[in-house]
């Protein structure tokens, strides 16, 4: 923009943390069902329930669960337990599962998509209860999710096995069902509900991973049903331990890479960027940054852009890939519509920098603080101007890159990381 100044070069910086990764997490899966003695019997359809959300080594846990049912003489397929999402519709979840690499030429078992549910008793509790038809009609579900804070509420229970067994089985119509109540639905109907699906004897199992600071999985536990609570609460507190975070606690501009439905149910994690944007729900006290601005969406996202309200500004680039149908479910359908309003949109990747930097109201460019991630995943890697450079350097754990870099490249995109 004419008469702005030459903006600020960065410099490569990584906050270290442990890496608890598993060595075999297939073999994990496959010894802890073993360990549960599960009665499935020779023919025995069983359901093993997906969801959309990112998870480290997804295909090959499913693929173990696949292969511990058929070493009984069962016969599993999978049906996509993610709500809403995918549009609402049974092809869209089909094709979010298979772009996570859950398909059957992979994990060995087919895709029973749909979007019909069956209504299960609700004792009273207050709200509709349902469950997948496909699962409904099967001989059991194992359930498999990663157990993490989750992106629009804290209470428990947050994501995990839980929520997918109310919100996620029970499909658009127990997401309306919960979502229809704001955020006082998600903090206190998941868990009544969640009893009532596990009292119909349906879930037989469930698989849930907790996940390093570098998003591996570190943790994986086969559960029988009666544990899911106790041990879901233990799995959290641990995941919030553990959970990535950027290693700054104010900035003025946040410079995100790529945003996306793989990425974080919300595309971007709000626990990471400090912002929730949730009526009733507390903001967090940090990280805070004055600017957020977002260049692309990721293909796997498939034209769903929730999240991207919780942006200040994003480029044409990422705007042109948005399809409205899809995105719209998802936000309206959760209740929170900040979370789906347009930011401003910068023709360039040079103009989003430029108007970041403009709102936040940074008078010396030369000493703004602006941090760089390439996702939400990744909040442990950064690029970072020379005044949060100077902040960081003496910090244990950090390591810092050689040289300082323009934040574009000649042709006037984010310049490549090395």
């Amino acid at each position: 923009m004419r008469g702005d100044p030459k903006l600020p070069d960065l410099i490569e910086l990584e906050k270290q943390a442990e890496s608890l990764a598993l060595e075999d997490v297939k073999g994990e899966v496959y010894r802890g069902l073993e360990s549960l003695n599960l009665a499935v019997f020779p023919g025995a359809s069983i359901a093993v329930a997906v969801g959309s959300r990112g998870i480290a080594n997804l295909s090959a846990i499913v693929k173990a669960v696949v292969e511990f049912v058929a070493s009984r003489g069962g016969k599993a397929f999978v049906v996509p337990a993610m709500g809403s999402h995918g549009g609402a519709n049974a092809a869209g979840q089909q094709e979010v599962l298979e772009s996570y690499g859950v398909c059957e030429h992979l994990v060995g078992a087919p895709i029973r998509s749909s979007m019909e549910v069956v209504e299960l008793p609700d004792e009273g509790i207050g709200n509709r209860v349902f469950m997948d038809r496909y699962a409904y009609e099967a001989d059991g579900v194992i359930l498999v999710n990663r157990i993490k804070p989750h992106t629009d509420y804290h209470a428990f229970p947050e994501s995990g096995l839980l929520k997918m067994a109310t919100i996620g089985l029970g499909k658009h119509e127990q997401a309306l069902e919960i979502h229809r109540r704001g955020i006082e639905g998600l903090k206190t109907r998941i868990l009544p509900t969640a009893r009532q699906v596990l009292a119909s004897g349906h879930i037989i199992a469930g698989i849930a991973t907790v996940e390093d600071p570098y998003d591996e999985t570190m943790v994986v536990r086969a559960l029988q049903p009666e544990e899911f609570e106790t041990v879901e609460h233990e799995l959290l507190t641990l995941a919030e331990r553990y959970m990535g975070r950027i290693p700054i606690e104010h900035a003025d501009v946040l410079i995100i890479d790529e945003m996306g439905k793989d990425i974080s149910g919300v595309g971007i994690d709000p626990n990471v960027i400090g912002r929730m944007r949730v009526p009733g729900q507390e903001e967090p006290s940090a990280p805070q940054f004055k600017s957020i601005a977002v260049f692309d969406l990721t293909d796997a996202s498939h034209g769903n852009a929730i999240g991207v309200g919780l942006a200040d500004v994003v480029t044409d680039k990422l705007a042109r890939k948005i399809d409205y149908g899809v995105t719209y479910e998802n936000v309206v359908t959760s209740s929170f519509l900040e979370r789906g309003k347009l930011p401003v949109i910068a023709a360039t990747d040079e103009e989003a920098v430029r108007i970041a930097l403009r709102g936040a109201a940074v008078l010396d460019w030369n000493r703004a603080r602006i941090v760089r991630i390439r996702n939400t995943l990744q909040p442990y890697r950064l690029m970072v101007s020379q005044a949060v450079m100077e902040e960081m350097a003496e910090k244990p754990g950090v390591t810092v890159g050689n040289q300082f870099r323009p934040i574009l490249d000649q042709n006037g995109n984010l310049s490549a990381w090395s």
